[in-house]
Formats: structure tokens, C-alpha cells, sequence
């Protein structure tokens, strides 16, 4: 079966999943190494957190890919339908271990594979949180959605973590930055700041 762009519709999945797993993996590993206080704390004035988007980005999958597609995961976490708090998801309380929310987006990865392996591109279903006259969606949409999403938050962890430690890189294994020791990128900052400096004062 070829997809709508030509592509076999298999193969057009497994590459929808793989941006997907990379902004999944890229997410997780910006926790590795770091302490309890420094996973939790917020580091912006709105309160973004790395153990906050892990937990975040585990309720947009079990969302997304549950029941839009009329297959709600097995035990949700009880804050995926309590509004009461409208940014529950985006931080893990202290009944919510490191390991617990870890494990959840896990599980909300298998399901989304899951449903995923399950149904065919085109198959349609319904984002109830999404205006009415948007709310019908296909898999692939949803899935290109989802993946935007991801990657998105996983930029974000990146920032996060070069604020804690100075730690960067795209994902485990291939930084994808350029080489440079400490001596090198204090002077590339230097450089930037210089020149933001002139372009600034160019305009007085």
C-alpha cells in the first residue's frame, strides 16, 4: 500500500516514529546525571522543568493516541482528566518519583506504538480538547502534530540542561555541535556579545 506522497505506507510510518523516538529519547537523556533538586526545579519565570516535560510530553502521547482514537490506555494517571489544575502535567509532585514518570512515558510510548502498528495512516478519530471544526484528525496528522510537539519540548530540555551544567547535544551518541574546548566557546559568546553590542549601538 503506497501513502497519499508516494511513499509505502510502512515506510512512511517508520519514519514518522523515528523523529518521534529521536525527540523521545533526546528528552530523557537531558535528565541523566543530574540531581533530584535539578530535574525538578523550574528555571523560567513560568516554572519549565525537565521531570515536568517528561511528565508532560507521557500525557500528550496517552492523549493523542488514546482517546482520540477511541483506545484509552490502561490506568491513565488521574491528573490526565482532572482540570482542577491547569498545569498539573507540566511538574511531578512528591508522591511522583523520578522513576515513576520515567516508567509512565515508557508505557505511553508502547501504547502509542501500539496504536500506531494498529491502524492505518488514514484511519480517523477525534482531538476532544480541539475546536469542533478542526477536531476530526487522521493518524498522520496526529502523529506529525505529536512529533512537532515533541521535538519542540526537547528543545527546550537542551536549554534547560546548558543553564544547570552546561551540558548540550542533540541526542546521546552524536552532539551534533561543532568541536570547541571551554577556551573556544567563551570566546565564540565573547564574539556574539560583541557584535550584538555594535549592532545595537548602530542604531543610536
Amino acid at each position: 500500500m503506497t501513502s497519499h506522497t508516494g511513499v509505502p505506507a510502512d515506510q512512511e510510518k517508520a519514519d514518522l516514529r523515528r523523529y518521534l523516538q529521536a525527540a523521545r529519547e533526546a528528552v530523557l537523556w537531558k535528565l541523566e546525571g543530574l540531581s533530584e533538586y535539578d530535574v525538578r526545579r523550574p528555571l523560567t519565570p513560568t516554572g519549565t522543568n525537565l521531570l515536568g516535560l517528561v511528565k508532560h510530553l507521557a500525557g500528550v502521547e496517552l492523549g493523542y493516541f488514546g482517546e482520540t482514537f477511541g483506545r484509552p490506555p490502561e490506568d491513565p494517571p488521574p491528573w490526565l482528566s482532572d482540570l482542577s489544575d491547569p498545569n498539573q502535567d507540566m511538574w511531578a509532585g512528591l508522591d511522583e518519583t523520578r522513576d515513576s514518570v520515567i516508567a509512565l512515558y515508557h508505557r505511553a510510548w508502547a501504547h502509542t506504538d501500539a496504536t500506531v502498528a494498529a491502524l492505518p495512516l488514514d484511519a480517523t478519530g477525534r482531538v476532544p480538547w480541539w475546536p469542533e471544526d478542526r477536531a476530526e484528525v487522521s493518524l498522520h496528522r496526529v502523529l506529525v502534530h505529536v512529533i512537532a510537539d515533541s521535538q519542540r519540548h526537547a528543545g527546550q530540555a537542551d536549554i534547560l540542561r546548558e543553564q544547570l551544567d552546561g551540558a548540550v547535544g542533540m541526542r546521546k551518541g552524536n552532539d551534533n555541535m561543532p568541536p570547541g574546548d571551554t577556551d573556544w566557546w567563551r570566546d565564540y559568546r565573547a564574539r556574539l556579545e560583541a557584535t550584538a553590542q555594535r549592532a545595537a549601538d548602530r542604531k543610536h
